[in-house]
């Protein structure tokens, strides 16, 4: 069934104020350990989502059968859930969903275009004109042109490359290749909907040599034909077969130069902090009352643009809410933190479109099309050059918040991490584990390359949500590092 007509008819048998969200998955996913392949699974299946809100306070109940009996008891379960708050407590915070239709300025007149079957009116500065409630943010394959297919050939074709470059370095292969298309869609009670449809690929590879030394190398893109599975396996096994025993080094300050992938992971982490509107409107976030100040170096530029090509788009959020840029980090300035409909009226402010869940996740809303700003180095080389003795990270590993409001976090250099000497990577390292600020980190950049790299995780235990972090590489000083792990 087309999502968008799921959506319609989930929230037409929902009684009041209500919104449904659809969101269905079609995905390969080929796991490999040893040189070989250990899993294969396929998953076309749809997840519906009902929230009622009742007095500013909001029922979920989810569901992943279609029919009307079906989603008339996902209704009642979600109706039951938000009369059982709303009676157990005074009027809640979250506006309802008739906010969607009803918020004035740029994104009221998008979001009136929700109820209107998606036809979007004027934004900031000229009118957008009518559009279709249909968005689609597909690569090139590995759909058709029905979104119907995904290309299983694909798969085996980039394990056979990863396979033949491993066994030519002498290196086991680990690691997964995925390829997805994703259909989202969100209807209010009262009529309107909105669908946009999206793709995307991943591609981890680490290589473990003999001596048990590894080396990760990984590649997000919108489409399977996108990715190099030569050129990752490549970048993974110059690390896997660097020469020299691994060293300790002991704890302390350090340089550190971090790839990709290592930054977007810290940059991820701010996004559910310090960029957190529910976390900032109650007062435990990092940015609450330091917006318009300098909180990271003046080389430090982020926004979460959701059009942007580098990225995996999206056009509206989990409560249909258009998304739009949001300029987040400026120079080093604070200047905006990611709401969704129940942040931005605790805040006093409009949704920017980061709900992850309709009602608002109980986390708060996360924005998924983070983009940090390149610097003028040309690569990672040049941003070792200056280094007289540093810490070089490929990526991080078991990462966790420690103290939210101070962005203190601490996790684990893996899969590559070396000692950087009078400007050049000379040594591997034993991994260290890395306990700092994520705020102090970025006050303390110094460099970035002007290349960036769309970086993810990518491994999708749960339910396909496709999003990563476009970023540089960094070079930041004094960086503390407590003690080497494992």
């Amino acid at each position: 069934m087309n999502p968008l007509e799921l959506a319609e008819r989930a929230a037409a048998v929902a009684r009041g104020d209500a919104l449904a969200h659809v969101s269905r998955e079609r995905s390969l996913m080929l796991r490999f350990a040893d040189g070989r392949p250990t899993q294969a699974t396929s998953v076309d299946d749809v997840f519906v989502e009902l929230a009622v809100a009742r007095d500013g306070h909001v029922g979920r109940a989810r569901t992943n059968e279609t029919g009307t009996d079906a989603l008339t008891a996902c209704a009642r379960r979600a109706e039951t859930a938000a009369d059982a708050a709303a009676a157990a407590s005074r009027r809640g915070p979250h506006p309802g969903f008739g906010a969607i239709r009803a918020a004035p300025g740029a994104g009221g007149a998008a979001h009136a275009g929700l109820a209107n079957g998606g036809q979007q009116g004027e934004g900031p500065g000229p009118a957008a004109g009518p559009a279709s409630p249909t968005v689609d943010f597909v690569g090139p394959t590995p759909t058709n042109s029905t979104l119907g297919a995904l290309d299983a050939s694909a798969g085996g074709d980039a394990l056979r490359t990863v396979f033949a470059v491993a066994q030519r370095h002498g290196l086991s292969a680990h690691g997964i290749w995925t390829s997805g298309v994703e259909e989202r869609a969100v209807a209010v009670s009262g009529g309107g909907a909105v669908l946009d449809r999206t793709t995307d690929a991943f591609l981890k590879v680490i290589l473990i040599a003999p001596s048990g030394r590894s080396g990760y190398a990984s590649q997000t893109a919108r489409s399977a034909a996108a990715l190099e599975p030569e050129r990752v396996t490549e970048r993974a096994a110059a690390k896997a077969a660097a020469a020299g025993e691994p060293v300790e080094l002991p704890p302390g300050e350090y340089t550190v130069v971090m790839e990709p992938q290592a930054v977007g992971w810290l940059v991820d982490l701010l996004g559910g902090t310090a960029l957190n509107g529910l976390a900032h409107a109650e007062g435990r976030g990092a940015l609450t009352g330091r917006l318009g100040e300098a909180v990271a170096a003046p080389s430090v530029n982020l926004a979460d643009s959701p059009g942007a090509a580098a990225t995996l788009p999206r056009a509206f959020d989990a409560e249909g809410v258009p998304k739009r840029p949001t300029a987040l980090i400026q120079d080093g300035v604070a200047r905006a933190v990611a709401h969704d409909l129940r942040s931005a009226a605790l805040a006093g402010a409009e949704s920017t479109g980061h709900a992850v869940a309709p009602g608002g996740d109980h986390w708060g809303p996360h924005p998924v099309n983070l983009v940090m700003a390149g610097g003028s180095a040309a690569d990672l080389e040049e941003l070792c050059a200056p280094v007289e003795r540093g810490v070089y990270v490929t990526r991080l590993w078991y990462a966790n918040v420690v103290r939210p409001k101070e962005t203190m976090i601490t996790a684990v250099t893996r899969d590559g991490t070396f000692l950087i000497e009078d400007g050049r990577v000379t040594r591997p390292l034993r991994d260290l584990r890395l306990t700092d600020s994520l705020l102090g980190i970025l006050s303390r950049v110094s460099q970035l390359t002007a290349g960036q790299e769309l970086t993810s995780e990518g491994e999708f235990y749960g339910r396909r949500f496709a999003y990563g972090v476009v970023s540089p590489g960094m070079r930041a000083a004094a960086v503390r590092f407590t003690g080497a792990s494992g």
